[in-house]
């Protein structure tokens, strides 16, 4: 995109009419090549047959919740679960938190959300059986939209904040990410059981 735009400046500073013409048309098969892609994309997610994996390397920034999740929120969208085997502590329960306020603050009309998490050894006792599962490992959210996110670490893939007053502490765009995969598809590309 970087590359068009730098094209488009060429253009627009050239004077001579058979440079013009010929950046028009460089310009022109750039952009039909844009939109051969974006059809096929789109091509791909209807047939179920999308997948997109997002590695986001270790210290990285501009991963929030909403830049990750946004182009998978859209309208129809009302229910979403969140299979994460770790949201025990105090951080990662305002990691699951940010992440509902992320959903409410969407145009979608997102009315239910559903953890469903391990138990926490030292807690046991006021935990309940609805939440809970002794068998879980795997992390993964599910809209009821069709799509499908996996991120190896679940929602806790944001590194301690090196303070109170540190940038990021509170907008998780300026966070550091600890290093981990995100893999995003669609319900028609698997399997029923």
């Amino acid at each position: 995109m970087l590359y068009l735009i730098s094209k488009i400046t060429v253009f627009l500073d050239v004077k001579d009419d058979s440079k013009k013409g010929h950046y028009r048309e460089k310009i022109k098969g750039y952009m039909d090549r844009a939109e051969q892609i974006k059809d096929h994309v789109n091509k791909l997610k209807e047939e179920g047959k999308y997948h997109e994996q997002i590695k986001i390397a270790a210290s990285s920034t501009g991963f929030s919740y909403e830049s990750l999740f946004k182009p998978y929120i859209r309208d129809g969208l009302n229910e979403v679960w969140v299979e994460d085997p770790y949201v025990r502590h105090v951080h990662q329960l305002y990691n699951f938190l940010r992440f509902c306020e992320m959903l409410l603050k969407c145009q979608c009309k997102v009315k239910t959300i559903h953890l469903l998490t391990s138990q926490d050894e030292d807690s046991s006792a006021q935990q309940t059986s609805a939440l809970y599962s002794s068998t879980i490992h795997d992390r993964e959210i599910r809209f009821n939209n069709g799509w499908i996110i996996k991120i190896g670490r679940g929602l806790d893939y944001f590194k301690k904040p090196k303070g109170r007053f540190s940038v990021g502490y509170c907008d998780y765009d300026f966070r550091e990410c600890h290093e981990t995969t995100v893999d995003v598809f669609h319900t028609k590309h698997t399997k029923k059981t």
